[in-house]
């Protein structure tokens, strides 16, 4: 199963892509995944320029093809999302709003982070956004509180309860898209 975990935040002093590289690295030792990091900072989309809507995938701008053939080779995703003043932030946003068919049937897990609240409340926004994509967000979350006190270095470092949360979110993450990729292709 592709496995591509979205590092939502771009901006300068960001510690979502040492998150990113943990729970990426986290699902690559586990068999049944296929892991790999989509930084939205590198990718570097500009706000929406297509002058079609996406629904009809009648893309004119090379960033719009390359970033439709990620997802679509994706059998899963998980949103790597800090919360900016209750929310998710709008390069998030804006990476979801550029496709419509390639998120279809797909599961969409999340890993938060942030002070007290640990971003759930970008999460809960989040997921009303990837349910009208037709995702399904599963229940299982990583949420990681005052994160910045598990950054040392640069480098994430995760403590025993968000170990295993990782763990619940690629499991459900696992039985999820088997039964999604049975509605993608029509065999259900």
């Amino acid at each position: 199963m592709t496995l591509t975990t979205v590092v939502a935040s771009t901006r300068p002093g960001r510690v979502g892509r040492s998150v990113a590289d943990w729970f990426t690295a986290r699902a690559a030792e586990d068999d049944r995944f296929e892991s790999h990091t989509v930084d939205l900072q590198e990718l570097a989309l500009p706000f929406y320029d297509e002058p079609h809507p996406p629904a009809l995938q009648r893309y004119t701008k090379s960033h719009t093809s390359a970033w439709s053939r990620i997802v679509d080779a994706s059998d899963a995703f998980v949103f790597v999302t800090p919360e900016y003043n209750g929310g998710f932030p709008a390069p998030l946003k804006n990476a979801w709003d550029y496709l419509v068919v390639e998120w279809q049937h797909k599961p969409a897990a999340f890993v938060s982070y942030g002070g007290v609240s640990a971003g759930t409340r970008a999460v809960q926004m989040g997921k009303q956004v990837v349910a009208n994509l037709r995702m399904l967000p599963i229940g299982p979350t990583v949420s990681i509180p005052f994160v910045s006190e598990l950054v040392d270095g640069g480098a994430f470092r995760p403590g025993k309860i968000h170990e295993a949360a990782a763990e619940q979110v690629l499991d459900e993450l696992v039985r999820t898209s088997r039964v999604m990729r049975r509605l993608r292709s029509g065999t259900y």
